[in-house]
């Protein structure tokens, strides 16, 4: 059995996983309502993926014996004043998860949870990856022009992206 403060510190990081990836489909609709195919389907993978996140905190909660609580979830932001508020608001929604996942990660380990210290430093890695790829994203889309072709080889690089949770670590 986990400290109650660890397993509700958990839950609510399930939660919030859910709660990117709900976000994330909003972005992608977005993406999808200006037609832009390659963006849609970055941020649909994206969601994919923070789906896989939640349900790895979810097997990990089910797996030591503790309830996983799934709440209600706020509407995400859906209209953005371009491609690159959009992306931004990705980075700092990354880095909101980021610093939840740090707290999870010392209390785990002020608990001597190493079971969960484990688990947390597989969301650490995962995290550099996260704010270094929206990062990364925010570069490109700030050197060209939303009109431009640049902007047309970028959507059609990102329609290549796929998720498969067998490659993650």
């Amino acid at each position: 059995m986990l400290p109650d403060d660890l397993t509700n510190a958990l839950n609510k990081q399930v939660n919030f996983e859910f709660y990117a990836a709900h976000s994330y489909t909003a972005i992608a609709a977005y993406f999808a309502n200006l037609g832009f195919k390659g963006f849609r389907n970055f941020f649909l993978v994206q969601a994919a993926e923070e789906r896989f996140h939640a349900m790895k905190i979810y097997d990990f909660l089910n797996d030591v014996g503790e309830r996983v609580i799934i709440e209600t979830m706020e509407q995400p932001k859906n209209l953005f004043q371009s491609p690159l508020e959009a992306i931004e608001h990705s980075l700092a929604q990354e880095k909101d998860v980021t610093k939840a996942i740090y707290k999870i990660a010392d209390l785990a380990t002020e608990h001597k949870e190493h079971a969960t210290m484990a688990l947390m430093n597989w969301f650490v890695e995962e995290q550099v990856e996260e704010e270094s790829m929206f990062r990364d994203m925010i570069a490109k889309v700030k050197r060209i022009d939303v009109d431009s072709s640049a902007f047309v080889m970028l959507d059609a690089e990102l329609s290549k992206r796929s998720f498969d949770p067998d490659e993650e670590h």
